[in-house]
């Protein structure tokens, strides 16, 4: 039974209720507050978790001819992981697997058919052993391997998830970074951040996250950087979907009642530009409707320049912490994470380019960078193009996804252990 004309028409008529006490205009005298009096060095409990690095500034940029630019880098790479999701078999196996690929524009075919592939484990049975060697098949352009995870009480979908998709991509980024001359962006941060996060959701995940094989993932990022230091190729994360709180909880552990649920929200309510002088016909300004604020302005990108962050999930990789265990053969410092973030009015999307303090400490490598985004936004209306097709690439069709899970049904004796969602929804059959 679907909702009749006046279930949505009753529905719709909460929203006036829960917008009408909001102020816009506040709102954005708050973002602007913040802007000026907060960012430029936020500090929690006095120690600082975003400062601006260089200049404190908000730009915006042509779009049509921000576009057409010439790029800062000729040659860019881009690298993804996509995983089939973790399955859980009525023998008591959590199995997730990850397929990681690169991508480079202008296009390399013999690059693109590369792969690397993890099958991770995690059995209920102590005395199980799954683990195995890295082995290399067709004609050596696929390296795989099976990943035995550390056991856990809970969590263990999330654990065999997160340990696959950031070996296989570490890994790859790794083996292939002799490759890359130009620029490479990874699709995503540049740091395993889920790992970095298991120390505050679950004591059990804390002490998982030092252990032998998550501290060998988080090695491999360590490794990354250095390699890219040593040969003077920046490397960058871009992130498509930014989900920061580092500076929205720490305003609130400062006294400053945040409106924004997350970082994202408030960069976008920063960079997010309206014409006051042409407000929807229906508002009265009354409440926090977007055509309140008048309309959007669309012929510009907008973005900030650079801010350091050593909060949240970036503490593991500040100076003052330890990478969770894992040596740094640089100065700390150089491997903190910095990041700017770039709105497009097109499409109402905010997006985080991040990048190791190794590179962006230089001035001009900052405005490379930030010049190469910005310009591949504004021609893709989206990621980068390598971004794209690495993510291309790496993504695992629903489909498959289920052909596969099919497979190891097979090979395991053990079917999936199915939930009430797949009897809802539709399982797959193949």
């Amino acid at each position: 039974m679907t909702l009749d004309p006046i279930h949505v028409e009753n529905i719709a008529q909460l929203a006036y209720g829960i917008g009408g006490d909001v102020d816009a205009t506040d709102h954005d005298d708050l973002a602007e507050r913040v802007w000026r009096e907060w960012l430029p060095e936020l500090r929690r409990e006095g120690r600082v978790v975003i400062e601006a690095l260089g200049d404190h500034e908000r730009r915006r940029a042509d779009i049509d001819d921000v576009a057409l630019a010439e790029r800062p880098f000729e040659t860019v790479h881009g690298l993804d992981s996509g995983t089939i999701n973790p399955t859980t078999f009525k023998n008591g196996l959590v199995v997730d697997v990850a397929h990681a690929a690169m991508a480079s524009s202008p296009t390399d075919l013999d690059l693109h058919r590369d792969r690397t592939i993890v099958a991770t484990v995690h059995a209920g049975d102590s005395t199980a052993g799954f683990d195995s060697e890295w082995t290399k098949r067709d004609e050596s352009h696929t390296k795989q391997r099976v990943l035995h995870v550390p056991r856990v009480n809970r969590y263990a979908e999330r654990v065999v998830h997160a340990l696959a998709l950031y070996l296989a991509e570490g890994t790859h980024a790794l083996d292939h970074a002799d490759r890359v001359d130009g620029l490479l962006v990874l699709d995503g941060p540049i740091y395993p951040k889920e790992l970095f996060t298991w120390t505050d959701r679950d004591p059990e995940l804390g002490e998982l996250a030092r252990e032998a094989k998550p501290r060998g993932v988080i090695e491999k990022y360590v490794r990354l950087v250095e390699r890219f230091v040593e040969r003077d190729v920046p490397l960058a994360g871009f992130v498509k979907n930014p989900a920061s709180g580092t500076a929205v909880r720490a305003l609130a552990r400062a006294g400053v009642e945040s409106p924004w649920p997350d970082d994202t929200a408030l960069f976008t309510r920063l960079l997010e530009r309206r014409d006051p002088d042409h407000r929807s016909a229906g508002g009265d300004g009354g409440g926090d409707r977007a055509a309140d604020r008048g309309a959007r302005l669309d012929d510009d990108l907008t973005f900030t320049t650079w801010f350091r962050s050593r909060g949240g999930a970036d503490a593991a990789m500040a100076a003052d912490e330890d990478a969770l265990g894992v040596d740094r053969e640089l100065d700390p410092e150089l491997y903190e994470v910095t990041f700017m973030v770039v709105y497009d009015p097109r499409t109402d999307v905010t997006y985080k380019l991040e990048a190791p303090y190794a590179f962006t400490r230089d001035p001009d490598t900052r405005e490379r960078l930030t010049r190469q985004v910005v310009a591949e936004v504004a021609a893709t209306r989206g990621p980068p193009e390598p971004v794209a097709k690495a993510d291309e690439l790496a993504r695992i069709s629903a489909t498959e996804k289920a052909a596969l899970r099919r497979k190891f049904e097979e090979r395991l004796g053990s079917d999936q252990q199915a939930t009430y969602d797949d009897l809802r929804w539709g399982k797959a059959e193949f």
